[in-house]
C-alpha cells in the first residue's frame, strides 16, 4: 500500500519513510503515529482557493478513488495520511501542511484580496498585480509629461502673442505718426522675475548692513563697519528706503522702519541743511511713502520738515536760499557760489514734492510759494530755454556762469517736464510744458558727436565757448527725453525719441569703456579719440539706469534691461563688500571708497528693480518720480488728495497700481 501526505510537500511526502507498521512512519528522525482523522474538515486546505470549498473537493476526491483517510501526527505537526489504491508518482503527491495550533488559513470575501498573503501564494496573480501598478503608473507619467509640456507650449504661445501685439501696435503708431508704444502687461519672463529677485537680494543685503551699523545714522560706511551724519542726523538711509522696501515688499523691515520714523525721527536741530537734498531726500521720501502706504504718519512728519524749510523762501524774489538751519530758520547761500547767487537746481527743484505737499493736506501755502520762483524765472526765460547755474535771488537775474544739464543745472530741466506730468498734462500746467520745449531747443544746440565712434553726448557751454565734457549725471537726459517725446507732434516726436536711444547708448558707454565696467562722474570727448574718463570716482549714481528704465517702459525694447542687467553685474562685482556696498576711488583700479550713498537704496536699487518688473508695477500713467526717484501719485490740479484716501493697491508689498 502506498500513501499519500495530505498536508505536507511533495518534498516531505519523498522523505517520509514508512515502518513496517503501516500506522507509523518516520521524518528526519521524527516518528509519526497514524490516528484517524476527525470530522472536521475545515482544516483540510484547499488545492485551489479558486475553486469549490475545501470540504466538497475532499468529499469528491473520496468518492472517485475510494480513499481510506488516517491521521498521521508529530508533536509539532499533523499530516493527513491516504491509503491510495492507484499507482501516484511522487509528482502527482499534494500536500497541505497544517500547522499544530490548529490557525485556519482559509479567507472569504473580498477581504482576502487585501492579504498579501494572499498574492504571495499566488505568483501568476502577483506579477499580474505588478504589471498593472507599472502600468498605471506609466500612464500617469506620461499624463503629468503632456501637462507640462502643454504649460510650455502655452507660454511660447503667450510669448508670440505679445510678440505679435507689440508689432501691431508699432504698426498702428506708424500709421497714425507716431512712434512711441504703452506697454500692457504681458506673463512675466522668468528671467526678468530671476533678475529682479536678485536685485531684491541686494537691496536686503544693502538694507542690513545699514541696520547693523549705521541704524539710525544718515549713511553707512561699510569699510570701517560705522554711521555717519552727512545731513544733521536726519536718517536720509533711512527715510531714502522706506519707499524702495514698500515697493519690492520687505514688510518686516518696512515696519521697523516706521516704527523709527515714528519714535526716533526728529527735526528739531540745530543744523543748517541743504534745501534741495532735504527736499528731494526727506520731503520726496516720506510723501511718496505716504502715497504709496496711506498711512498718515508719514504726511504728519513732510509737513513738518517742510514747515521748516519755509523761511527759504523769504527772499525780494522768492528765489530761495539753499541753506537754512532747521531750528532758526535762518537762511543763506553757500559761500562758495559766485556772489551769493542761488543755484539753479537747488532752487528749481522742490516744485514736485511742495505742490504734492499742498495738495495732500488742503493748505496753499507750499504750493505758492515753489510757483513763484518758476513765475519768476520765466519772466525773462531766454529762447533757448537755457539757464546758467547762478541764480540772483535778490532780482532774479542770471550771473554769468556755466549753462550745463549736469550738476547744478540738471533737474531744474526735469521737474520742469515733471510738473506739467504730475499735473496730468492740463492747461493748468501748461506754462510748464511750454518752457520746457524751449529748453530742449537749447539742449539741441548742445548736442555734439565724437569721432570715430560718433557718439552722442551733451556740451556744457560758458558764454558762447563749447566744452566738450559731459557729466554722468547728465545721463537722466534720455530718461527725460522719452517722457516728454509723446507731448510732441509725430515728427518731434520721433526726432526726440531717437535722441534719448542715442544718449542712452553714450551713457551706457561710460560704463563699458572702463576696467571695472563702472562711470566715471564725467568724461571728455576729444577729436578723433571718442571718450575719456575725467574725474574717475563712482558713487553708485543711478541716472543711466534711471534712463533705461524710461527708455524699456515706453517703448518695449528689451536691451535696455540687458544693459541695466549688465551694470547691476558691475555693481555686485567690484562695489558689493560683506558689510553692504561702496563706491569707487577709480573705476580704472576699483580702489574702493568708504561709504555707501543713501541714494543706492533710494534711486539705482529701485530703478533696477522696476526695470524687470511688469508695467503696472508704479504705473507711468500713474506716477512721476521725483529727482530722487520717490514715486508721487499724479493728481491733476485743483484736485486735492485728502489724507483719508485710501490707494488702489493688492497687498502690502504687493504690485502697486494705480
Amino acid at each position: 500500500m502506498r500513501y499519500l501526505f495530505v498536508g505536507a510537500t511533495p518534498r516531505q511526502n519523498r522523505r517520509l519513510n514508512m515502518s513496517e507498521d503501516p500506522t507509523s512512519a518516520t521524518s528526519n528522525g521524527e516518528r509519526w503515529q497514524l490516528g484517524e482523522v476527525g470530522s472536521d474538515e475545515q482544516r483540510l486546505r484547499k488545492e485551489n482557493r479558486d475553486e469549490e470549498p475545501e470540504h466538497r473537493r475532499l468529499e469528491k476526491e473520496r468518492a472517485d478513488s475510494k480513499v481510506d483517510t488516517f491521521t498521521l501526527s508529530s508533536s509539532s505537526v499533523s499530516w493527513n495520511l491516504i491509503p491510495q489504491f492507484v499507482s501516484v508518482s511522487s509528482a502527482e503527491c499534494v500536500c497541505v501542511r497544517e500547522m499544530a495550533r490548529g490557525r485556519s488559513i482559509t479567507s472569504s470575501g473580498i477581504w482576502r484580496y487585501l492579504n498579501p498573503a494572499y498574492y504571495l501564494r499566488r505568483p501568476k496573480r502577483l506579477a499580474l498585480l505588478f504589471f498593472v501598478f507599472v502600468s498605471v503608473s506609466m500612464v500617469v507619467w506620461d499624463r503629468m509629461n503632456l501637462a507640462r509640456e502643454h504649460e510650455v507650449e502655452v507660454y511660447k504661445l503667450n510669448e508670440e502673442v505679445s510678440r505679435l501685439e507689440q508689432m501691431l501696435e508699432e504698426l498702428k503708431g506708424v500709421g497714425n505718426g507716431k512712434t512711441l508704444m504703452i506697454q500692457k502687461d504681458v506673463p512675466q519672463n522668468p528671467v526678468d522675475m530671476e533678475r529682479r529677485q536678485k536685485v531684491k537680494e541686494a537691496m536686503l543685503h544693502a538694507w542690513s548692513s545699514y541696520e547693523k551699523y549705521a541704524w539710525g545714522k544718515d549713511e553707512l560706511q561699510p569699510r570701517t563697519k560705522d554711521g555717519t551724519d552727512s545731513f544733521g542726523g536726519l536718517g536720509a538711509t533711512m527715510i531714502d528706503s522706506l519707499d524702495t522696501l514698500y515697493i519690492m515688499g520687505l514688510h518686516e523691515q518696512f515696519q521697523k522702519a516706521r516704527e523709527w520714523v515714528a519714535t526716533s525721527l526728529d527735526f528739531d536741530k540745530d543744523y543748517d541743511a541743504s534745501m534741495f537734498e532735504t527736499t528731494i531726500r526727506v520731503v520726496g521720501g516720506l510723501l511718496s511713502t505716504y502715497d504709496l502706504s496711506g498711512d498718515k504718519l508719514f504726511l504728519d512728519k513732510a509737513k513738518d520738515i517742510a514747515d521748516r524749510l519755509l523761511p527759504a523762501w523769504n527772499t525780494p524774489t522768492g528765489i530761495p536760499y539753499n541753506i537754512i538751519n532747521l531750528r532758526s530758520g535762518s537762511a543763506h547761500n553757500p559761500s562758495w557760489a559766485a556772489g551769493g547767487a542761488s543755484i539753479l537746481a537747488d532752487s528749481g527743484t522742490e516744485q514736485l514734492e511742495f505742490i504734492a505737499l499742498s495738495q495732500r493736506t488742503g493748505d496753499p501755502k507750499y504750493q505758492q510759494k515753489v510757483e513763484k520762483v518758476i513765475t519768476e524765472l520765466n519772466k525773462n526765460f531766454p529762447a533757448d530755454g537755457l539757464l546758467p547755474i547762478y541764480i540772483n535771488p535778490d532780482n532774479g537775474n542770471p550771473s554769468y556762469s556755466t549753462t550745463t544739464f549736469g550738476a547744478m543745472g540738471d533737474s531744474f530741466y526735469e521737474y520742469l517736464l515733471k510738473v506739467w506730468v504730475q499735473g496730468n498734462k492740463t492747461s493748468e500746467v501748461k506754462l510748464y510744458r511750454e518752457m520746457w520745449e524751449k529748453s530742449m531747443k537749447g539742449l539741441l544746440s548742445l548736442i555734439n558727436k565724437s569721432t570715430p565712434s560718433s557718439f552722442t553726448y551733451i556740451r556744457e557751454k560758458n558764454g558762447n565757448n563749447f566744452i566738450d565734457k559731459m557729466d554722468e549725471l547728465a545721463c537722466f537726459a534720455p530718461g527725460m527725453l522719452a517722457l516728454g517725446a509723446s507731448g510732441y507732434g509725430p515728427d518731434d516726436e520721433k526726432k526726440f525719441l531717437t535722441l534719448a536711444e542715442e544718449l542712452a547708448w553714450t551713457c551706457y558707454n561710460f560704463y563699458q569703456s572702463t576696467p571695472t565696467k563702472l562711470a566715471g562722474e564725467n568724461y571728455f570727448f576729444n577729436a578723433g579719440q571718442d571718450m575719456s574718463v575725467g574725474t574717475s570716482w563712482n558713487i553708485l549714481r543711478p541716472e543711466t539706469v534711471e534712463s533705461l528704465f524710461y527708455l524699456w517702459r515706453l517703448t518695449g525694447n528689451k536691451t535696455y534691461q540687458e544693459w541695466g542687467w549688465n551694470i547691476f553685474q558691475a555693481f555686485e562685482k567690484n562695489s558689493r563688500i560683506e558689510s553692504g556696498y561702496v563706491g569707487l576711488k577709480d573705476v580704472n583700479t576699483g580702489a574702493k571708497d568708504n561709504k555707501m550713498q543713501s541714494f543706492f537704496l533710494a534711486e539705482t536699487l529701485k530703478y533696477l528693480y522696476l526695470l524687470f518688473s511688469p508695467p503696472s508695477v508704479i504705473s507711468l500713467d500713474e506716477w512721476v518720480f521725483n529727482t530722487e526717484a520717490h514715486p508721487l501719485k499724479i493728481v491733476a490740479r485743483n484736485e486735492q488728495r485728502k489724507p483719508t484716501i485710501t490707494l488702489r493697491q493688492r497687498r502690502f508689498g504687493g504690485i502697486i497700481k494705480g
